[in-house]
């Protein structure tokens, strides 16, 4: 077994000094070795053969300023998304209560913005109040944010900001040229400030080399806070943008970088996220087993296909996995 991964106890403690060489050494460590190892440390920080279901609704869609090669919302691209206004906070929590009735735990909710305007700020605080008081988590994913914007945002009682680093500081001028990396770090450090978790991840198969998701990785793992979620998403391919036609990452790759998230970011979730229409029940499965943590329910992920309720239900039934109530329960709800 690699060296790293010899000692839970000492991964079991999160740390922020990881070098792309260590993460490197785990990530390329033999297969059975990174799983077991990713399992075994998973069951110390995290409640064994449970996933936490979550439901992600595009409460504004389409027409973005931003140029993300991978999103059909871009107004760059030419993908006949039809855009649409913010949603009133009424229907908001008309979603939420269907997401809770079906077993979710988390509401995320997301804008095809650059930025939040302040504008839209007493709507965006509104739907926030009511689905926190439904007894859901709440996480929002606005684009960047501007000087008190978070504070704000907490002060309405969200739990979570949505803010992705994407990929490697080195590819991310192939993904995105609208905004830079710096960008991205700042809105979190924003986030943070304002006392906010982030949820922090990034997607991959999206024509990076291993080398860019390991950097990718450790670059979240040496944040000043670990992300307590990390999504990890495998990229939708989407006709009409620049990055339809990439080719797939190779399943035990994806699983490799779920394996990795898990003992690098030992007390964060590790979301299993966009992509799972494409990958077969035993992929989803081993990634499961290499500590994902959370999946997204619902037919729809923003403006992308996701499981049905019913084919979920089959695999998590299947596997013996459970749905984690622990939020709801904190709650009250």
């Amino acid at each position: 077994m690699s060296q790293l991964l010899n000692d839970l106890d000492q991964l079991a403690v999160p740390r922020h000094d990881w070098t792309r060489a260590e993460v490197a050494a785990i990530h390329d460590a033999p297969f059975n070795d990174l799983i077991f190892a990713a399992q075994s440390l998973h069951r110390r920080g995290h409640r064994p053969n449970t996933v936490q279901k979550s439901r992600l609704l595009s409460i504004k869609t389409g027409g973005c300023a931003e140029d993300c090669g991978y999103c059909n919302q871009s107004a760059h691209f030419d993908t006949g998304l039809k855009a649409s206004k913010l949603m009133d906070p009424e229907e908001v929590e008309k979603k939420a209560q269907e997401a809770k009735d079906q077993g979710a735990t988390r509401f995320c909710m997301g804008a095809a913005w650059r930025e939040l305007k302040e504008r839209d700020e007493p709507k965006i605080h509104d739907m926030i109040r009511r689905v926190k008081a439904m007894g859901l988590e709440t996480c929002m994913t606005l684009g960047m944010l501007g000087d008190g914007q978070a504070e704000r945002l907490a002060a309405a009682g969200l739990d979570y900001y949505n803010h992705n680093l994407d990929t490697s500081p080195e590819y991310y001028k192939q993904i995105i040229t609208t905004r830079t990396w710096d960008d991205r770090i700042d809105t979190l450090s924003k986030v943070r400030a304002a006392g906010m978790k982030t949820c922090c991840g990034g997607i991959i198969g999206m024509g990076e080399s291993k080398d860019d998701r390991i950097a990718l990785l450790a670059e979240l793992a040496s944040l000043p806070v670990h992300p307590e979620s990390v999504p990890i998403n495998h990229l939708v391919d989407v006709d009409g943008t620049p990055l339809s036609g990439s080719r797939p990452l190779e399943g035990l790759d994806f699983v490799r970088a779920i394996a990795t998230a898990r003992l690098i970011m030992p007390k964060s979730v590790v979301r299993l996220s966009a992509g799972r229409e494409t990958m077969s029940r035993e992929l989803q499965a081993l990634c499961f087993l290499a500590g994902a943590g959370s999946i997204f329910v619902g037919d729809e992920l923003l403006t992308t296909p996701n499981p049905d309720e019913n084919t979920d239900a089959s695999l998590l039934s299947d596997l013996g996995l459970k749905a984690d109530q622990t939020e709801l329960a904190s709650a009250g709800a």
